[in-house]
């Protein structure tokens, strides 16, 4: 879909009060609206409007402003000079960071103190979009009963779709914060509801969801409802994206932390892991039959998962994307800012803002035979730290001696190929590599000013998605291995078991099977699967919220980023020689940042307006 809002019903919107100083603003009754409810409410055309404003409110992580960082693990750090993004402040422990009134430049996701779901991207916000959209879900669904003029059909997807932004909203928010109260109706006086705990959350959320997967479609292009925009369908939400999401905040909750916060033991939830792999189940069985519009996309067009170039700014994301936010690319809405954020100020034009992988992280890319590095057998050789890696890093990472300009320029022949290793004319810490390494998953080759062709225009559209199928995969393998106790574990309705799963990943990237050694007990095959989920799902925004979970956030080795040291064999030429086959010398990684957390950095802190509210809306520990 090249732009959703191009396809959207005429937005009916009931009047709020926006303002930005807590949840209360987004929740409270207002006291006018712009049209009679008979207006909004009466028919199909019109109730789907109020509904679709909804979609307006899910932010896109990845254009929220000119730059933006949204990868806070140890899988990214920014260079020097850079101190107003989320992750220098979540490397300093600055959890505030998250919110409007700590973020003098506007740049979080998270939060935003001009929040408006009709708005440009600077308007929108996690924290005020997921108040605002439960407030309208449960306008929604509190006047259900006044839509006359629908079929069932048409009540069917509109109660379906609010349902599952009340559900999924709330997920949103716990994640983060931990149990929230659950706001399943339209408040008409003060807020003065509890604090429940994350697994009470989660039931209520998950609940929410599978009603909305039994009411909505796999495809709305094959329903009577849905023709009227044929072929434009793809964002509207459907039974696939709802199972997804029940499915993962059930695993959620099994985790270690959302498990501690609920019963006090940091261990996995078998029984709501036993659940989570049921629904993944389903839903992985219905996309292996064909019965849905997705499937996985072959590796050498992964790359459209996450970016189109030179394609008229058509919508990311192929068969392979089930969740994304709405995106209007606009004028340059990325190209001028979010693109050069990968690339060092000596390539070409930046913008200043660099994010770069750390070499801790790289090294989860481990080998074509499957092995991490650090095994005996891998075959890895730091003499040779390029050759026979996972074909995955070659896609993903820019490393010493690989070409990153495309053009044979004049001009561009100083930086033509990457100058990475220790000395390099790209290793300067303000404005160049801090780690050795760069991110080509974002952008490939040829964004930069010296190739026009394909370069610096609003042809090009990032867009990553919020979850696809690889992330299914992984997580239905979590569940069931984490229910069962053991990775040949499979769930009652997928004819998968843990490690078929994982493979299924593997052998699209060209990586072999998982190797037998970590497949005999459940402590082996978690370490792979943390691997692999690190590696498949790089710089994506999960790396943060998977750490928390599994209570490794602030565990050695996950709470250091370091750099890669090396000086480049004075034989090796770039312009002749394949850098995969490169030698180096003096191989070495250094610690550039140790993150020093403790217990409270598990969870981020909630507004001061929020819990000054009313005694029983507590701060989270610590904060």
């Amino acid at each position: 879909m090249k732009n959703f809002r191009k396809y959207m019903y005429p937005v009916v919107a009931l009047a709020f009060t926006l303002g930005a100083a807590s949840c209360t603003d987004y929740l409270n009754k207002a006291p006018e609206v712009d049209l009679s409810e008979k207006d909004a409410f009466s028919d199909f055309r019109s109730f789907q409007g109020f509904t679709e404003e909804i979609y307006g409110c899910i932010p896109d992580f990845c254009k929220k402003y000119w730059t933006n960082s949204f990868n806070w693990g140890e899988d990214e750090i920014l260079n020097v000079g850079i101190d107003y993004h989320m992750t220098y402040k979540v490397d300093n422990g600055d959890f505030w960071g998250w919110q409007a009134e700590h973020d003098g430049w506007g740049s979080g996701w998270m939060d935003v103190n001009n929040f408006n779901p009709r708005g440009d991207r600077f308007a929108k916000g996690l924290w005020p979009g997921a108040w605002y959209g439960i407030r309208k879900a449960n306008l929604g669904l509190q006047h259900m009963d006044m839509l006359v003029d629908a079929t069932q059909e048409q009540r069917n997807f509109i109660e379906g779709q609010l349902y599952f932004f009340r559900g999924w909203f709330h997920f949103q928010l716990i994640q983060y914060f931990g149990g929230l109260p659950y706001i399943d109706k339209v408040l008409e006086d003060e807020f003065k509801l509890p604090r429940l705990s994350y697994a009470e959350c989660t039931e209520l959320a998950v609940a929410d969801m599978l009603k909305a997967a039994k009411l909505l479609p796999i495809n709305w292009d094959k329903t009577t409802t849905g023709n009227p925009t044929l072929n434009n369908n793809d964002m509207r939400i459907n039974k696939i994206m709802a199972l997804g999401y029940a499915a993962k905040a059930l695993l959620w909750a099994g985790s270690p932390l959302m498990n501690e916060e609920s019963t006090g033991s940091a261990t996995y939830n078998q029984e709501f892991c036993n659940r989570a792999a049921e629904v993944f189940g389903e839903m992985l069985t219905l996309i292996e039959s064909g019965q849905t519009q997705y499937s996985m996309v072959p590796f050498s067009d992964l790359s459209e998962v996450f970016y189109t170039k030179g394609k008229s700014s058509i919508m990311p994301g192929l068969t392979e994307a089930i969740f994304r936010a709405p995106s209007d690319p606009g004028w340059g809405a990325a190209v001028w800012g979010q693109a050069k954020m990968y690339t060092p100020t000596p390539l070409y034009g930046s913008n200043g803002v660099i994010l770069l992988p750390t070499a801790n992280y790289v090294n989860y890319y481990g080998m074509a035979n499957g092995l991490p590095l650090d095994d005996p057998e891998s075959g890895f050789d730091p003499t040779h730290p390029f050759k026979g890696r996972d074909p995955r890093f070659y896609a993903d990472i820019a490393y010493d001696g690989v070409r990153m300009v495309r053009s044979d320029s004049e001009e561009a022949d100083h930086c033509r190929y990457a100058s990475l290793y220790t000395g390099g004319s790209m290793r300067t810490v303000d404005k160049g590599s801090r780690t050795g390494y760069c991110l080509l998953k974002f952008t490939g080759i040829g964004m930069n000013d010296y190739d026009q062709d394909d370069g610096w225009s609003p042809q090009y559209n990032l867009a990553v998605p919020w979850m696809r199928i690889p992330d299914v995969y992984l997580m239905y393998a979590e569940a069931i291995a984490q229910a069962k106790g053991t990775p040949t574990a499979k769930s009652s309705n997928f004819s998968k078991n843990a490690i078929e799963a994982v493979n299924v990943i593997r052998e699209r990237a060209g990586v072999e099977p998982l190797n037998a050694k970590y497949t005999g007990s459940l402590d082996g095959f978690m370490s792979e699967l943390r691997r692999e989920r690190a590696v498949e799902l790089s710089f994506e925004s999960h790396r943060f919220n998977d750490l928390r979970r599994w209570k490794l956030l602030d565990k050695y080795p996950y709470n250091i980023k370091t750099s890669q040291e090396f000086t480049r064999d004075p034989n090796f030429d770039p312009a002749r020689d394949d850098a995969s086959e490169a030698r180096v010398i003096g191989w070495s990684q250094q610690t550039i940042l140790t993150r020093n957390f403790s217990s409270k950095h598990y969870w981020l802190p909630l507004k001061i307006s929020d819990v000054t509210i009313y005694p029983e809306f507590k701060q989270n520990p610590g904060w």
